[in-house]
């Protein structure tokens, strides 16, 4: 039976701490193991991330360029191909954004756009964020329907 009073950490992991600066005898006494003057041997340094010791940094020598526009739209691309395996897989006439998430063809956070690449047999009513013109094309030349959801 186990009593908690009797609990101690495994042998080994618990160390104490290397107490530096503790006179000659120590053996890191002095210095403290920090050398001779300089701003790392002072309390209270501690170095700029990507400083290179004075030396112009990286990140300040490498000129800026090029803008991120921050209200872009990412879409995760769905080819025509992948909706006809889908549809042939599992029997499908209608594919929305439920169905593509169940299958593992998008994750839930995606926005979809339809793309163009393979072709279609059968005829299919698809619902995405966005189509490219060829993959609306093709869907609606095999009496499909496209709708897109606002979101």
């Amino acid at each position: 039976m186990m009593n908690l009073s009797t609990l101690k950490p495994a042998k080994g992991s618990v160390r104490d701490n290397k107490r530096l600066g503790r006179g000659a005898g120590s053996g890191k006494g002095g210095t403290a193991s920090r050398g001779h003057k300089g701003a790392q041997s002072r309390s209270g340094y501690s170095r700029k991330r990507g400083f290179e010791g004075g030396q112009m940094p990286l990140q300040r020598r490498v000129p800026k360029f090029g803008f991120k526009n921050p209200f872009r739209v990412e879409y995760h691309g769905i080819n025509l191909d992948s909706l006809q395996s889908l549809a042939e897989k599992k029997n499908l006439s209608t594919i929305d954004y439920d169905v593509l998430v169940e299958n593992g063809i998008a994750s839930k956070n995606e926005k979809i756009k339809i793309l163009g690449r393979g072709e279609l047999k059968a005829k299919l009513d698809v619902k995405a964020h966005a189509f490219s013109a060829t993959a609306k094309a093709a869907i609606e030349s095999k009496g499909g329907t496209t709708s897109i959801i606002e979101a």
